[in-house]
């Protein structure tokens, strides 16, 4: 369909999320016969490398978000506005120059606001159409709004029916013209579930910017091994590799989507943030979890506020965390849940608009 089209998938760095829902998307590209190109750095480049050890990529910088320690992040985001700003033009330069380097036919863009170019088919993926944010939520939302409609299509990964797994992050009243659903995706698979010699009681999953992934790193290594079992805690950064054990708990610097799904089907619980992609892959294996929001996180505060209204995950506050508390209370939330069949046909008719604008451009 794609006719060998260069295509630049290019993930936000904050965290592994978003590199990781891009995955079954390249994977698709490459099966419709495009040639994607991958565009990262760091943690999620090195996640894309492994998972596409034979695609060509290219180096673009992000900038290095932190989180406060405490409870709220708004001074936190104030301050480093401005060199978020800075990155995004920074980006969008560097951007010109790839686009004739690379000889691209398009760009697929999660969560990068520079990466986008006159008379080059752009796409935005995003589920925050409309953000929750610390500071100036109102502004912030028509900056978002006037983002998004510099590219020529908005790919929302979430139902086209409200709630959906986002709530209102995706849906409203007055959404972008050139927004379409495209279903949730994920990158695991049951049918591809590589299960794991050891099966582990507990799996945590963590990522996203510091200090708060370590933060919640030390708490769960605090609790842990005072339960009784073997459990496996994966801390969310590929590199450098690490693999160590401390008495009854595995620490992995990073698993591989198939790897994960068999770990995650295996445990008796799974602990994570409520980063929307987790969920997202949460939801497509019909597993519930102990899910807990990044303090003052606008976002994941309210996916959390959210799922405790749907009954879909178990979610605890940070400083409140207890593990065995989740033990019980996720089992009894799976019991009432059932296996959804993943829908793509939103995903197949966004891939054949995008070929087609691809094709128009070329003629």
């Amino acid at each position: 369909m794609f006719n060998g089209a260069r295509i630049l998938v290019a993930p936000l760095d904050w965290g592994l999320g978003h590199s990781t829902r891009d995955i079954p998307i390249i994977r698709r590209l490459l099966e419709l016969d495009a040639r994607p190109v991958i565009g990262a750095d760091k943690g999620p480049l090195a996640l894309l490398r492994d998972a596409f050890p034979e695609l060509p990529f290219v180096r673009i910088p992000g900038v290095d978000v932190r989180y406060a320690k405490g409870s709220s992040q708004a001074w936190a985001m104030a301050v480093q506005f401005p060199a978020m700003l800075r990155s995004l033009r920074e980006e969008h330069h560097l951007f010109v120059n790839l686009r004739r380097q690379q000889q691209l036919d398009a760009v697929i863009s999660d969560q990068r606001f520079g990466l986008r170019a006159e008379g080059l088919p752009s796409v935005l993926i995003t589920h925050q159409v409309f953000p929750f944010t610390p500071l100036a939520q109102g502004l912030m939302r028509r900056i978002n709004a006037r983002s998004i409609q510099r590219f020529d299509r908005c790919w929302i990964p979430d139902d086209a029916v409200a709630p959906g797994l986002a709530g209102d992050l995706s849906h409203g009243q007055h959404m972008p013209r050139n927004s379409r659903y495209i279903g949730p995706v994920s990158r695991m698979d049951p049918a591809r579930a590589l299960p794991t010699a050891e099966k582990y009681r507990i799996v945590c999953v963590i990522s996203g910017p510091e200090p708060q992934r370590t933060l919640l790193e030390n708490e769960l290594m605090r609790q842990l091994p005072s339960i009784e079992g073997k459990h496996l805690l994966v801390i969310g950064k590929p590199e450098p590799a690490m693999d160590q054990t401390v008495g009854n708990v595995r620490r992995l610097s990073h698993l591989g989507g198939d790897a994960l799904t068999g770990a995650l089907l295996q445990a008796e619980l799974i602990v994570s943030r409520t980063g929307y992609t987790t969920l997202m892959d949460l939801a497509h294996i019909a597993r519930s979890a102990l899910v807990i929001p990044t303090p003052g996180q606008e976002e994941q505060e309210y996916l959390g506020e959210l799922h405790t209204r749907s009954g879909r995950f178990f979610v605890q506050d940070q400083e409140a965390l207890n593990l065995v508390a989740g033990l019980g209370m996720t089992s009894a939330l799976e019991a009432q849940s059932h296996r959804q069949v993943a829908d793509h046909t939103l995903l197949e008719q966004a891939l054949q608009d995008l070929a087609a604008l691809i094709a128009t451009s070329r003629s």
